[in-house]
């Protein structure tokens, strides 16, 4: 019988903790459960023969017995005949004790009929046993091969589901990483933008403050030439007066 080789799978669970293979786990459960069972009925059924083989030898044993009885009885019937056939005339005084000996040795064929008989019926029996016990071998026979190609269907059936579960984990590890390595661009870009902005908000800020300065520079000056062309004035003025 061909032995089921173990499958070592590699889990994948996701993050919220539920395990990928859990459905399959309980199908492999079943399974094996009933391919167990299934080996234990071939298992009890070679028992069963080897016990109703071990009968049929015994049987056969007790078979061979008897016909060993058998001969001896009629090897005995036969040298009682004779011994009876020469004594014959010697023996008329006794008639009827070889009456009654006649009787029990008649008593004796019929028994050794009966078990003659008995013996046919034996082997009778023996000979569809024997028939029956090639029928169960077949039966059996035939039963271990169909276990063993539905094992080695299930067994490409699993190796299939094996191949699957794993590409399919591979091509989510992959769009993972795609989707974290967009994110990751995407962030860079956002923090060089933000950085950008930082820089422009600096350059404006201090670009405000030089106008500040540059409009205060130009007031105090405005300011300063008002009030000289201011006294000008009024000394003019006085140099008129």
């Amino acid at each position: 019988m061909v032995m089921q080789k173990k499958i070592k799978k590699n889990k994948f669970k996701p993050k919220n903790g539920i395990s990928i293979f859990s459905s399959s786990t309980i199908k492999n459960a079943y399974s094996n459960f009933k391919k167990n069972q299934e080996k234990k009925k071939i298992k009890q059924t070679k028992l069963k023969k080897i016990a109703e083989n071990n009968q049929i030898i015994k049987e056969k044993k007790e078979l061979k017995t008897w016909e060993e009885k058998l001969n001896k009885e009629n090897n005995k019937l036969r040298l009682k005949e004779e011994e009876l056939r020469f004594k014959e005339k010697e023996f008329k005084i006794k008639e009827e004790q070889q009456k009654i000996e006649s009787k029990r040795l008649i008593k004796k064929d019929e028994d050794l009929g009966q078990i003659d008989k008995d013996l046919r019926l034996k082997e009778k029996e023996l000979k569809l046993k024997d028939d029956e016990q090639f029928r169960k071998d077949i039966d059996l026979k035939a039963r271990e091969e169909e276990q063993s190609k539905k094992e080695l269907k299930e067994k490409r059936k699993r190796e299939k589901y094996l191949k699957e579960i794993i590409l399919e984990d591979e091509e989510k590890k992959r769009v993972e990483n795609l989707k974290i390595k967009e994110w990751e661009e995407k962030f860079d870009r956002q923090q060089k933008m933000k950085e950008h902005q930082e820089v422009l908000k600096e350059q404006r800020l201090r670009q405000r403050e030089l106008n500040e300065a540059s409009l205060n520079n130009d007031d105090a000056n405005i300011n300063k030439e008002l009030t000289t062309q201011l006294e000008k004035f009024e000394v003019d003025k006085t140099s008129e007066h």
